[in-house]
């Protein structure tokens, strides 16, 4: 009851127009933007090397000897247009799954150095694809769930025909500690929310509509939901929540709590950039004005009865040339045959 009378407290009047975040969205999730803000505001020698130790700690290989098969070369974030997947993990609460985990967020992003500019691509989960690491179609979250950060680059490979150069995983739950170190994050609720917490308590989180302050399981429980639209619109909502965490992360008082942002962070993030390659990122802060791009995947829904997000052939087309131009990529050719592949759904 205290809870729920702090939110009515909170809502205002929905906004006439919504805000434009996408300027404010560098990279998705919260952990290379605290990076990257440490190193460009140089806070003082000990936290530069805190982040440092931050990212060594948290380097995992992407098991792909010498990168992408897609490259000709092993590329350089100096000076090269790059990629970066990033994989929201949801493997917190009671849910039963593999030692991986099944993705809950999938977001690709391309960056070109010239341009200076980011294209973020937003995958719904539930897509049905072609998995090369079980030779099958289904949902793409499971790619994960098979074979890690590896078998996931490899279905988005085949999928949108452009390397992935590297890739970024936290634990989705993470979202919780580090917004709770940020004091919490403003969005616009779309609508009223009833949903579990990090353990799985049902309606254990009440949102009402309108812009508030929302607190780490709070904001768990909005990135998750889904239950009055869709993964599309889901996808959105994370993207709302990320550029809320840039708000917080760049503001005067995160240089205080940087301590805890970073024990947040190391212990939950796995990634195969080292700390040259995201230093390397900070001219794209540094050079002007940065031109984001946010992107979706057009689809339906359809049913097996096993539900699944049947992806608009139109859009996939049209967001591999965007992508690959935007990488200034000729047409690669798909590096996994899929014959034999399409399962009777």
């Amino acid at each position: 009851m205290k809870r729920e009378n702090q939110n009515k407290s909170r809502v205002v009047k929905r906004h006439v127009k919504k805000k434009r975040r996408n300027k404010k969205v560098i990279i998705f999730l919260v952990i290379p933007i605290i990076i990257l803000f440490t190193i460009v505001f140089a806070y003082g020698f000990s936290v530069l090397n805190k982040a440092q130790e931050v990212i060594d700690k948290s380097y995992e290989s992407d098991g792909r000897e010498g990168g992408s098969e897609l490259r000709d070369d092993e590329v350089d974030p100096n000076i090269d247009n790059v990629s970066i997947l990033f994989i929201g993990v949801d493997n917190g609460g009671a849910r039963d799954t593999s030692s991986y985990g099944l993705s809950d967020a999938l977001l690709l992003a391309t960056l070109n150095k010239d341009q200076n500019s980011v294209k973020l691509l937003s995958i719904p989960r539930d897509s049905y694809v072609y998995i090369p690491e079980r030779d099958t179609y289904t949902k793409i979250n499971h790619a994960h769930s098979y074979g890690g950060a590896k078998a996931t680059i490899e279905t988005i490979e085949n999928l949108l025909e452009i390397p992935i150069d590297y890739y970024v995983r936290i634990n989705f739950d993470a979202f919780i500690d580090i917004i709770d170190t940020l004091n919490g994050v403003t969005v616009d609720v779309p609508y009223e929310i009833r949903e579990m917490d990090s353990n799985d308590t049902k309606g254990a989180i009440h949102l009402l509509p309108g812009e508030q302050l929302l607190n780490g399981e709070e904001a768990l429980a909005f990135a998750r939901t889904r239950k009055k639209d869709n993964d599309i619109e889901r996808g959105k909502r994370q993207q709302q929540l990320i550029g809320a965490m840039v708000d917080r992360a760049v503001s005067i008082n995160t240089l205080f709590n940087i301590d805890a942002l970073m024990k947040a962070v190391g212990d939950n993030m796995n990634t195969s950039m080292r700390p040259n390659d995201i230093i390397s990122f900070t001219n794209y802060g540094l050079s002007g004005k940065l031109d984001i791009e946010t992107l979706n995947l057009s689809g339906t829904d359809l049913w097996t009865p096993t539900y699944y997000y049947q992806l608009d052939e139109e859009s996939l087309e049209e967001n591999k040339r965007i992508l690959k131009e935007h990488l200034e990529l000729t047409s690669p050719t798909s590096l996994y045959s899929s014959e034999d592949t399409e399962d009777n759904l």
